[in-house]
């Protein structure tokens, strides 16, 4: 599973910041690994150095073995709630599709 992060040019894309998304994702996501081939990650922030309620975005893309890609978001106070709310949809999605294919 290859994890490709983007962002924004409010957010400093640091190699510790890379470090810790896939740290993050890899405990969220761990268990699909092997059905997934990419991850992308885009990090926005919507109102820069203002502040304010819900202004960090975090959107996720996964694309599973021969299926179309499946995308979720969040939008949370901090970047790494935002990351977290975004692991939880894209793991509810995921499981749905995957069942799916599987015909249950």
């Amino acid at each position: 599973m290859k994890i490709q992060l983007n962002t924004d040019n409010h957010i400093d894309g640091t190699d510790a910041l890379e470090s810790r998304v896939n740290a993050m994702l890899e405990q969220a996501l761990g268990r699909f690994s092997s059905r997934l081939t990419r991850i992308e990650v885009f990090l926005s922030d919507h109102n820069s150095t203002k502040g304010g309620p819900n202004d960090k975005r975090c959107a996720l893309e996964a694309r599973l073995e021969n299926d179309e890609p499946l995308g979720v978001s969040h939008d949370d106070e901090n970047m790494e709630k935002a990351i977290r709310g975004a692991c939880d949809k894209l793991k509810t999605v995921l499981d749905a599709r995957i069942e799916k294919r599987r015909g249950y």
